[in-house]
């Protein structure tokens, strides 16, 4: 494994994905963000099957930044209870773990 993971939010336009990829980035918890627009999304919510048009956000992080950067996005994020998933990328090109871990200023071990 790597050690890096891929994070992704469902964000309901892309201002508020472009709010919490500018925290994250900020904060040093992701290297990087992408925003990918022409999503519609199908639910259960309160009882009924509910769909909406939104927008994915998906992040590069240590996974180690995993616990910190979901309190960044809930605490950014407009829904009650953001949809907050992470795969762990088990292979990526040559140098960009090393660049995300630097990026996060995460220590080589």
């Amino acid at each position: 494994m790597t050690g890096v993971i891929e994070v992704e939010v469902t964000c309901p336009d892309e201002d508020s994905a472009r709010a919490i990829a500018h925290a994250a980035l900020q904060a040093r918890l992701v290297a990087c963000a992408n925003i990918l627009p022409g999503l519609e999304s199908l639910f259960h919510w309160q009882g009924q099957i509910d769909s909406e048009s939104e927008v994915l956000l998906r992040m590069k992080a240590p996974a180690t930044r995993f616990d910190a950067l979901c309190t960044v996005i809930s605490a950014k994020h407009p829904y009650e209870l953001p949809a907050i998933t992470a795969l762990p990328l088990s292979a990526i090109g040559p140098g960009v773990a090393d660049w995300i871990a630097e990026e996060c200023q995460v220590a080589k071990t």
